[in-house]
């Protein structure tokens, strides 16, 4: 029986929307961290999470595949698919400041956030350059 992409990210819910996200270094190891994701309609629905790491995001502009791994107990799955970076230093063409500023916002919600000020989130966000990574799903697996 197949897994979907609500149902592996789910798993998350319980623990803040956060998952280990496992990117590929030049030397063809394995650089894994931990993020909160959230999942955004881009057309299609997409996994998606906020990043300033600069060695997560050197990763992703060279090596775009990324795997996302959810828990809850023994219970796991796993998300592989292409990620598409989307941030001041990674611009997309259909996408202006303004679009990238709302994008932020959507996904920051889409992960379980929530802001009292959020004028003081999107500056935040300028200032540390953050990046919206939209993870498509080649495949999900448990």
């Amino acid at each position: 029986m197949g897994i979907t992409l609500t149902e592996a990210w789910e798993l998350s819910r319980g623990d803040s929307g956060l998952a280990l996200v496992s990117t590929l270094r030049a030397d063809h190891s394995i650089q894994t961290s931990l993020v909160n994701t959230g999942i955004i309609t881009r057309g299609e629905p997409v996994l998606a999470f906020v990043t300033y790491g600069p060695v997560k995001l050197a990763n992703l502009r060279e090596r775009p595949q990324v795997t996302v791994g959810f828990r809850q107990g023994w219970k796991w799955a796993a998300v592989e698919g292409r990620a598409q970076l989307a941030g001041p230093d990674d611009p997309q063409p259909d996408l202006d400041a303004e679009g990238l500023r709302l994008l932020l916002r959507e996904i920051f919600a889409a992960a379980g956030g929530s802001h009292d000020n959020w004028d003081e989130y999107d500056q935040v966000m300028r200032e540390q350059r953050r990046t919206a990574v939209l993870i498509s799903p080649t495949r999900v697996y448990s």
